[in-house]
């Protein structure tokens, strides 16, 4: 077991531990219901944070994402609201404005070398003005009920059917992959670890189906059929898969990871720093655009207050998380296990009637413990 799969063990720990203390304490805390939601409340920080993993993982930082998201999710919402534009077209419009944003701060950054925590920093106060200036800080209503069922609720969701499905299909992916990883080990001369190496498959496995379960079981004013997986949670998971495949199996996961161990040695190395850098922004802005649609539907309209202080949970998710703020090393996947933990602390805080001022408190001395964590582990 290497450094980084040791991390995630321990922060998985630490998420049960949470779980079980916060459920000693409030005997609701590890019910379906509230776990139902925590899932859906955490998926818009989880899809960015994914994002933002990479971003960290090549020096890199990007404070306006909270920023940028408002702005997207009130400018889809405006076209669709006010201007009578089809549901699509605002969606792309609104895809369409955070890569030129991306864009933007990415040549700002990379080609004309304004360190990105200052670039992204302006565009944490322009782009919450352009939230407020599209609509003229007024909310604007979204209807559509596909849209709307992207946020989850009682419509957003798989169904217990469609939701063992995925859960099967999931399982075979899992060990699909495993069978891949020891052939591939073999084919390069190694012996695969016999019995040890199928921990992971069944330790993924006995995790989907306990998700889908738990899901499953809750039901809504006497439903016959549970919910099973909402819609949002499904939605963050495929992106968790699809960036953690990019990161750790393409030429430009690869890249990512170099220019964050050494940018010197990376640029005479031949990798195209200043090009990888732009496709990370784009790719985190991409991101943005997703999670603000989900944002909205959630919301069921967009306002301009949509993502305000999110860029701080989002870089604490992923460094909780593991990923070094050195650069470097880190995983997409941690990113879920940050994600959960901060959504969960709040939550639990929230059940025990703790005031908005101390979980506040208490969230922030969260990431500080997070940062000291990964100090102790890089000496």
């Amino acid at each position: 077991m290497n450094a980084q799969t040791q991390r995630l063990a321990v922060m998985a720990a630490v998420l049960v531990a949470i779980a079980i203390g916060f459920h000693a304490l409030t005997g609701s805390f590890l019910t379906a219901e509230n776990l139902y939601n925590i899932a859906q409340q955490t998926a818009v920080v989880g899809i960015v944070a994914s994002g933002m993993a990479l971003i960290i993982v090549a020096r890199q930082i990007d404070l306006a994402v909270g920023s940028l998201l408002g702005a997207v999710g009130v400018l889809m919402a405006w076209l669709q609201y006010s201007q009578g534009w089809s549901v699509g077209a605002s969606l792309l419009a609104g895809l369409a404005f955070a890569l030129l944003m991306g864009l933007f701060q990415g040549w700002l950054s990379a080609v004309i070398g304004i360190p990105s925590f200052v670039v992204t920093l302006g565009g944490l106060v322009s782009l919450r003005g352009v939230a407020f200036l599209v609509a003229d800080g007024k909310t604007q209503p979204v209807t559509e009920p596909w849209l709307l069922a992207l946020g989850g609720g009682l419509d957003g969701s798989l169904g217990e059917r469609g939701s063992w499905i995925l859960g099967a299909a999931l399982i075979a992916v899992i060990w699909g992959w495993q069978i891949v990883q020891r052939r591939a080990l073999q084919r390069a001369g190694g012996t695969p670890d016999g019995k040890a190496g199928l921990i992971p498959g069944v330790l993924g496995t006995l995790a989907v189906i306990a998700v889908v379960a738990v899901f499953n079981a809750y039901r809504i004013d006497g439903q016959e059929q549970g919910q099973g997986l909402p819609l949002p949670l499904v939605i963050w998971a495929a992106v968790v898969i699809v960036l953690a495949f990019i990161a750790k199996h393409t030429r430009f996961g690869r890249y990512v990871y170099a220019i964050g161990g050494n940018p010197d040695a990376a640029r005479l190395a031949g990798i195209p720093v200043r090009r990888v850098m732009i496709q990370l922004n784009l790719l985190l802005a991409a991101l943005v655009a997703l999670a603000a649609v989900v944002a909205m539907a959630r919301l069921n309209a967009g306002t301009n207050s949509m993502g305000t202080g999110m860029e701080l949970t989002v870089i604490a998710a992923a460094v909780i998380g593991g990923v070094s703020l050195a650069g470097g090393s880190g995983s997409v996947a941690g990113t879920v296990l940050g994600a959960l933990i901060i959504q969960s602390i709040d939550s639990g805080l929230l059940l025990t009637d703790v005031s908005i001022g101390w979980r506040m408190v208490v969230l922030g001395q969260v990431l500080v413990a997070a940062v000291v964590f990964d100090r102790v582990v890089q000496k």
